[in-house]
């Protein structure tokens, strides 16, 4: 046997081999110093810094962000941890107003129906918050996971199937902090039903995401976060949630709090930040007016703080349906309410005198013409939908052209309000809103003008009748309105979109103009910026028209008037929400 006697050379020692890739330390080096990994105090201090800076930003500059720094941030996610190195995260940078537009609409009509599951507390707290930028920030961020490989053939997942989303969850939280140390803005807004947003980014089958990352030059600078600021909630002590070795048998920690109940583009995003700045100046708490003050902003950033005035766009028409039994009046009301109101005595027109708005009145095909009226009229007869159509697509191409150039017209005054007359058009708005929004329509008809029960019901036969004879789909909405439409709602549509064009708020009125509404929505989703909701009817189905647009109505008066009476109120409470807003105490 050899000893180190005999042969010398044993005992001699020896240059470690060094690695030139990978880790160079030894097991010697690292007993000897188990913290030299450290990254030192200032490193620790600005990580510290940066987490506990993070905010979820909501309000946003206009200004730009340059590649070089979207790239950093994209780098930054690019370098999360990821289970099996898997790496399954796709980032989809999201510069195009329309595709901004129609997830701004989806986060909204989400925002509302979440309201609606709170308690009527956190209801109102939730609809006082603004919870997305995502009109405002130059830039959106779809973090997506693909999730089509099979979880058993990554390495981490056959047990834990959801590591690929913790995995882009990680991702997200890297891009934060690095947005944060950069002096960038992030929000993530969650306030989407998650196909909708996969349809709107087509995005394959076996590809999720995880929402919608606001990026932007910050347009607020909370110390704290958001919903602490805003009473929602506080930080729970780190005691409540730290836990050894294994859930405890006793005094469990509790349970999180539940709140449960049980082409056309929107106003440019510069406009949008000048009129938080405006509103910020006001010698008041910013959003003391709640709704108002976010309504005002949304007037200021279409139209400017100047507006005055406006215009009620009152369009009628009569309807071939309403000789199905779907009305307590006769069809000679239409006539003489128009009439009225070409003399300055209807209700709506009155309304808006009164309001200090001026009219005008459209004759879209009511059925003894209106005298003094703004001639539609389209020459041939109209079905009933039940059994035919109600227009040719011709009818509604040129109501449609004819509306837009009313609207365009009413826009050079202000604000445009939308008021129809029609007997009979409550059930040809409820067949839209039924399309529109998959009520059935046992659920979405209501009394409109004196029905009772019965009815009621020959309301609802008479909407499924047509739905089932057109099987129409809102995916064609000129279809839409020449099967199941009626004059006035094509040429409400078109003001819609006129008005919008040339740069003013669209005031809606009741279930009719807002179906209208919803309709030039579907033709142009931009449009979705330019509207407000005066107040919610009570009519059944114009709650979920007004959900699908995203928009919570200023007013809930339980009123059925029509003729553009609550769109009238509505304006008159923006403007002189605006005048205060033009005269009110400032700060430095």
């Amino acid at each position: 046997m050899t000893t180190t006697d005999e042969n010398p050379s044993a005992s001699q020692r020896w240059n470690r081999p060094i690695p030139r890739i990978g880790d160079t330390t030894s097991s010697a080096t690292r007993a000897a110093d188990p913290t030299g990994w450290s990254l030192g105090d200032q490193v620790q201090l600005g990580l510290d810094a940066a987490i506990d800076a993070r905010r979820d930003i909501r309000r946003y500059r206009h200004d730009d962000v340059c590649e070089e720094l979207i790239n950093t941030i994209l780098w930054a996610g690019h370098r999360a941890p990821s289970v099996g190195h898997s790496q399954p995260w796709r980032f989809i940078v999201v510069r195009d107003a329309d595709i901004r537009d129609r997830a701004a609409v989806m986060a909204d009509r989400e925002r509302l129906r979440q309201a609606d599951l709170l308690t009527p507390d956190r209801k109102s707290r939730l609809l006082d918050l603004q919870l997305e930028g995502i009109r405002e920030a130059p830039v959106g961020i779809v973090v997506a996971c693909d999730r089509r490989a099979p979880a058993s053939g990554v390495l981490g997942r056959n047990t834990f199937t959801d590591a690929d989303m913790w995995s882009c969850a990680c991702a997200v939280e890297n891009m934060w902090l690095t947005a944060r140390a950069h002096g960038l803005g992030m929000g993530w807004v969650t306030l989407f039903q998650p196909t909708e947003l996969a349809e709107l980014l087509h995005l394959p089958d076996g590809v999720e995401t995880l929402g919608w990352l606001c990026l932007g030059w910050p347009d607020e600078r909370p110390p704290a976060p958001g919903l602490e600021r805003r009473g929602w909630s506080r930080r729970v002590p780190l005691n409540d949630v730290t836990l050894y070795d294994r859930w405890p048998d006793t005094a469990q920690p509790k349970a999180p709090i539940s709140a449960l109940r049980q082409p056309l583009h929107s106003p440019d995003r510069r406009h949008v930040v000048a009129a938080h700045d405006d509103a910020d100046q006001l010698l008041t708490p910013p959003g003391s007016l709640g709704l108002l003050d976010q309504t005002l902003d949304r007037v200021e950033a279409a139209h400017g703080a100047d507006i005055t005035s406006g215009t009620l766009v009152l369009v009628g028409a009569d309807h071939p349906v309403a000789h199905l039994g779907v009305t307590a009046f006769d069809t000679s009301v239409t006539h003489d309410v128009m009439a009225a109101s070409v003399a300055g005595t209807g209700l709506g027109v009155s309304t808006a005198t009164a309001a200090g708005l001026s009219h005008l009145v459209v004759d879209a095909g009511v059925a003894q013409p209106v005298q003094g009226a703004t001639s539609l009229r389209l020459p041939g007869k109209r079905g009933d939908l039940c059994h035919t159509d109600a227009m040719t697509p011709t009818d509604v191409e040129a109501l449609l052209s004819e509306g837009r150039r009313i609207g365009a017209q009413a826009a050079s005054n202000g604000l445009v309000c939308l008021g129809e007359v029609g007997v009979g058009n409550t059930t040809v708005a409820t067949a839209l809103a039924c399309v529109l929004t998959g009520l059935d329509p046992e659920q979405a008809v209501g009394l409109g003008a004196g029905s009772d029960t019965a009815m009621v019901e020959r309301k609802a036969d008479v909407i499924k009748a047509a739905l089932a004879r057109t099987h129409a789909t809102c995916d064609d909405p000129e279809h839409l309105l020449a099967t199941l439409g009626g004059p006035e709602f094509a040429v409400l549509a078109g003001v819609c979109l006129g008005s919008a064009e040339a740069g003013s708020p669209v005031i809606l009125d009741g279930l009719a103009t807002s179906v209208a509404a919803l309709i030039a929505a579907t033709l142009s989703p931009g449009l979705h910026g330019w509207l407000v909701a005066s107040h919610v009817s009570r009519e059944h189905a114009h709650e979920a028209v007004l959900a699908e647009l995203g928009l919570e109505a200023l007013m809930e008066l339980r009123m059925r008037a029509g003729e553009g009476v609550g769109a009238c109120f509505g304006a008159q409470m923006i403007l002189t929400g605006l005048h205060v807003r033009r005269t009110a105490a400032r700060t430095r």
